[in-house]
């Protein structure tokens, strides 16, 4: 390490930026040490990251004086010292290197590398919670565009929409302009540092009805239905561009705003709603034992959950790897076919408040959406099979409910539809 002459001098380069009292020197430092950071090979970096973990964290004598004077006199002073020695280093530095040009974008790629790292370094632990709480902040609604796509966009964003789509691939620019004829819509989110790049976008349908199968809606050969048919707008993918701002929620505000942005257009649409893979349902149903300690889960209901699950482990040979088949779901028996309803609403219902729960059923409701009804054989594709045995879910979000539902799920419960509570 005492040889490694460049990775000294980055960090050398760091502690400039932060004595730096002037503001004419400060956003040329940050370049240099921008393009540096670019610059440094994996092991390398991963060395910056545990120094920015070690070197450039709070002063622990000067937290506990400064904790101890707050404690034996709470006064506006000492509170306001208190939070000022507590407050990382690292956190000043990256707001100086926010300053530079491309100083965001550089960040947002740092971030994307630090948790990469971070499964076998967990000690940068620290580093990535000031990485978010500071792009939680830059990222906030308030700061974001909210911008149609459409054919006549940039080719460059196109290209960006193609190759960010990650719940239904799109399968070059004859698929692309079909999912932005008038009966479809997409919408982004810009960030005035990144402005021509999305930061997340979603792709929705103008449909008569509620959709049950996903690929009606991404037949690139189907033809454009008549505006005067639309009454249901489903949004059927939402897609993140940017992996260093994971855990920044942007999504929820974006389908919000484009449901209002909708609503102005298009005033004759009376319901939002989604058609959602649940990928992590096969997963969950190949460890799952037992049904009593979900909870909020009634006795009976727990009953039914088991019994359910022997019947569909009987009727694929107790091989629920089978249910990724599409030959060998085809031959189940019809009961079997009620069990897996059943076991995916009881999964959807009681497992979503929990951590252990579907990541797209949390962020639904976590959303305010109401889960609304479960689509058999609505996604056939391999990836869909392979998830939930080709089961998909609506999520329908009421414009007027969705504060009391969101308020429901942080409390634990699931808003759900009566279709569902019979499936229980």
């Amino acid at each position: 390490m005492r040889h490694d002459h460049a990775l000294r001098g980055l960090l050398s380069e760091c502690r400039r930026l932060l004595s730096e009292r002037g503001e004419a020197n400060g956003p040329a430092i940050a370049s240099q040490i921008v393009e540096r950071i670019d610059g440094l090979a994996d092991e390398r970096r991963a060395r910056f990251f545990d120094h920015l973990a070690r070197d450039f964290s709070p002063d622990p004598k000067a937290v506990l004086a400064s904790a101890q004077a707050y404690a034996i006199k709470p006064d506006a002073e000492r509170l306001m010292r208190l939070t000022q020695v507590t407050e990382p280093p690292r956190q000043e530095l990256f707001r100086r290197l926010n300053r530079a040009p491309g100083g965001t974008a550089a960040i947002v790629r740092m971030r994307r590398a630090l948790l990469e790292r971070l499964p076998r370094q967990p000690q940068l632990q620290a580093v990535e919670a000031d990485l978010l709480h500071l792009l939680s902040s830059w990222f906030n609604a308030g700061f974001l565009q909210m911008r149609r796509v459409d054919w006549n966009s940039p080719a460059q964003l196109l290209e960006q929409i193609i190759r960010h789509e990650a719940v239904h691939e799109i399968d070059g620019w004859d698929d692309l302009r079909r999912r932005l004829q008038p009966d479809r819509r997409c919408f982004g989110f810009f960030h005035p540092q990144l402005p021509d790049e999305p930061l997340i976008f979603v792709e929705v349908a103008l449909l008569p009805e509620m959709a049950g199968a996903i690929a009606p809606l991404i037949d690139k050969k189907s033809t454009p239905a008549a505006s005067d048919t639309f009454k249901v707008a489903v949004f059927y993918s939402i897609s993140n561009c940017q992996p260093g701002l994971r855990n920044v929620s942007l999504g929820n505000f974006l389908i919000k705003r484009v449901a209002d942005e909708l609503k102005r257009e298009l005033p004759q649409l009376r319901t939002f709603c989604t058609l959602s893979p649940i990928p992590t349902l096969l997963p969950w149903l190949a460890k799952v034992k037992t049904f009593d300690d979900l909870p909020g889960i009634k006795p009976q209901q727990a009953e039914h959950a088991a019994h359910a699950l022997a019947q569909l482990r009987k009727a694929c040979g107790e091989d629920l790897a089978a249910l990724s088949q599409l030959h060998a779901l085809h031959a189940l028996p019809t009961a079997a076919h009620q069990a897996l309803w059943r076991l995916a609403a009881t999964y959807l219902v009681f497992v979503s408040p929990t951590p252990r729960g579907d990541p797209v059923a949390r962020f639904h409701l976590d959303n305010g959406a109401r889960l609304e009804r479960l689509n058999a054989n609505a996604n056939l594709s391999s990836k869909g099979l392979k998830q939930s045995a080709g089961l998909m879910v609506n999520y329908l979000y009421d414009l007027s409910r969705i504060e009391t539902c969101h308020d429901r799920f942080v409390h634990g419960r699931v808003v759900h539809s009566r279709a569902l509570s019979a499936l229980l």
